[in-house]
């Protein structure tokens, strides 16, 4: 890894970084052995480091932190860093701060590694406490250490801090090294500042890879889909080849643009190239294709992939029941189910309730909404219980959804409910469209469309007093009607 490249300090053990044969190596023999009072120092320390390759848990760390203690090498910079190093990956950062505060004077790979450690819990912010104790300490910031800092700030959605640290970087002279410059270009993209990063991007004299994935992630990030194309076709002509990282990226824009034929040719590409095989590529293609409208190309794809993970089963289920194919959607859930191989989540449950809305299935739709909390103990979050009104609200029964949103555990929120006043609208059900409009102004007051509805319902049932007034309340409290929005999708054939 990147971290390991740092040069080390104060370390007795450089000699042994040569590669190592310990295969025949007993792990609980390794232990004894070491505290051998009369072992050489060298065979000893070899030893130890043998012991960080059989390491696997917080359990098996402490015991080598003991022998660790026991024979000597609790001042050796590089062994306690493997020890501070595997904290931080496993996120037990108390113990990493436990090991790192008794050392007198860590070095920069320890600072950088404690800083990366926070930068990967819950707790982000911690690492910026961090670096200002290692500016406290004298401790020189170095390339790695500016690159860990911008993407907590992009993880923290700050960008003041992410300003702060970019400033840092170029009094230290490090904000063209290309860790940092790729960090940077990656973070003003999530700061939805697409300028900040297109300049930066484009003062790299030779872009790498990750330099043209990190701005293509910006602009698909920013929605800025076809400039993302545009991206691709300009690294593919520079003469820089993709990955699947690039790959993801374009498809992502491709999907969002509707655009077919430029998805197609990217998949040529990728059968060209070998990266048809990884399965967060295919997975891109399926939902590709899907959002295009080629749901039996999607399909193909889905049937040719070697291996599929729950993202690749979930994305076809969804391809089949948005477009109508819902016993196509249900019977590719229950092969699903069949193989044994995923076992569904949320995402899954949402899909198959979307069918059945979609279906007009009803008993299957209240079949598997039990299932799926009774059997695969999954909570149904708010979106699950739209699916459920809007399957219920298509069919007719506004009573049975209305009690079903009274029933949640969470409040309704504006979408379930306009769910609801719609399909009462439908139905002509007047006496409950006014009761959840009382709840719509609740939780979302003077929207259009709900008076739009309402006034409609009431036309549509001849209360062409109540449709006039209700109107009329809509241009006194200059209630505006959205923008209309724009649609593109490519062609199919």
């Amino acid at each position: 890894m990147a971290v390991g490249q740092l040069p080390r300090q104060k370390s007795n053990l450089l000699p042994l970084l040569l590669p190592l044969s310990f295969s025949s190596l007993n792990f609980t023999s390794s232990f004894s052995s070491i505290s051998v009072p009369n072992g050489d120092f060298l065979k000893k320390a070899k030893r130890v480091m043998s012991l960080f390759k059989l390491c696997s848990s917080m359990k098996d760390l402490k015991q080598i932190h003991a022998h660790v203690l026991k024979a000597g090498f609790d001042h050796d910079l590089f062994v306690m860093g493997k020890i501070v190093e595997f904290c931080a990956v496993r996120e037990d950062t108390d113990y990493s701060v436990s090991v790192f505060d008794s050392m007198e004077n860590p070095d920069g790979f320890l600072w950088n590694t404690m800083i990366r450690g926070f930068g990967m819990t819950s707790e982000p912010e911690k690492a910026i406490g961090l670096f200002k104790r290692m500016q406290e300490k004298g401790e020189l910031a170095d390339n790695f250490t500016f690159a860990f800092l911008l993407k907590v700030s992009g993880q923290l959605g700050s960008d003041k801090l992410g300003k702060q640290i970019h400033s840092s970087a170029l009094k230290h002279g490090l904000d063209s090294h290309v860790f940092v410059r790729n960090t940077l270009v990656h973070m003003y993209g999530i700061f939805g500042q697409i300028e900040n990063a297109i300049q930066l991007f484009d003062e790299i004299p030779s872009p790498d890879l990750v330099a043209w994935n990190a701005i293509l992630d910006c602009h698909v990030y920013c929605r800025k889909f076809k400039e993302a194309l545009d991206l691709f076709l300009r690294m593919v002509q520079s003469g820089t080849k993709p990955d699947d990282a690039t790959f993801v990226a374009t498809l992502s824009a491709c999907s969002s643009l509707g655009e077919l034929d430029f998805g197609r040719w990217v998949h040529s590409y990728i059968d060209n190239t070998g990266f048809g095989n990884i399965i967060s590529v295919s997975n891109s293609l399926v939902h590709m294709y899907a959002k295009c409208g080629a749901v039996e190309e999607a399909h193909k794809t889905f049937n040719r992939m070697k291996e599929k993970n729950l993202v690749s089963w979930n994305t076809m289920i969804l391809a089949f029941a948005t477009h109508g194919h819902v016993s196509e959607a249900l019977a590719l859930f229950s092969k699903m189910l069949e193989t044994k191989l995923e076992r569904p989540d949320g995402l899954t449950f949402l899909s198959v309730l979307c069918a059945c809305s979609h279906g007009g299935m009803v008993d299957e739709g209240r079949r598997y909404f039990d299932i799926m909390s009774q059997k695969y103990h999954i909570k149904p979050t708010m979106k699950h219980y739209g699916c459920m009104v809007d399957m219920l609200g298509r069919a007719g029964l506004v009573e049975e959804a209305y009690h079903l949103i009274g029933s949640m555990p969470m409040e309704g929120n504006a979408i379930v409910w306009r769910t609801l006043l719609a399909a009462c609208r439908v139905h002509g059900n007047v006496e409950l469209g006014e009761k959840v409009r009382e709840q719509l102004s609740m939780v979302e007051p003077d929207h259009s469309s709900d008076f739009v509805l309402l006034a409609n319902m009431y036309a549509s049932v001849g209360q062409w007093n109540e449709a006039i007034i209700l109107r009329k309340t809509m241009r006194d409290k200059r209630v505006q009607k959205p923008e209309p929005g724009n649609s593109f999708i490519g062609k199919s054939s």
